[in-house]
């Protein structure tokens, strides 16, 4: 199973709060009473997301953070990188070092094939499209005979 840690989600959370008001800038107290996300957790992601230059921060009494960019030009995959590091399914997509069973690993290179296809989904899905309505997905009816063909 894939699964994200819980500071990639709150990190999604709060870019999505503050994407819906980019006119100005936003305080972790703020972002935390508006998510219900700990204070010191939004401070933490914040500082992160800042770093990995998704935000930007303005110092003094009217200080906060912004979003660095429009949120049609901020990658899913950008955010999920800046908390966990490079997007990868096993050990050897995540760094060219081989594993135990490198020299025996007949499908290292398909690894790698799979790890690009998701990383271009993640890509593909930005901080516009988190903030859209959600639509449920549209029923597909397919008769039973037709499924076992």
């Amino acid at each position: 199973m894939l699964r994200l840690s819980k500071l990639t989600d709150y990190a999604t959370v709060i870019l999505s709060y503050m994407a819906k008001d980019r006119s100005r800038v936003h305080g972790a107290l703020e972002i935390a009473e508006a998510t219900g996300i700990a204070q010191p957790t939004v401070s933490k992601i914040l500082k992160i997301l800042l770093k990995a230059g998704v935000l930007s921060s303005m110092r003094g009494a009217k200080g906060g953070y912004a979003l660095a960019r429009e949120p049609g030009r901020i990658a899913v995959a950008t955010v999920i990188s800046a908390l966990e590091g490079p997007i990868a399914l096993t050990e050897c997509t995540a760094s060219h070092k081989g594993c135990d069973q490198a020299s025996g690993c007949r499908i290292q290179g398909n690894w790698h094939l799979i790890n690009q296809k998701i990383a271009n989904a993640l890509e593909s899905v930005t901080l516009a499209d988190l903030i859209l309505p959600f639509k449920q997905p549209e029923e597909v009816s397919i008769p039973v005979n037709q499924l076992f063909r």
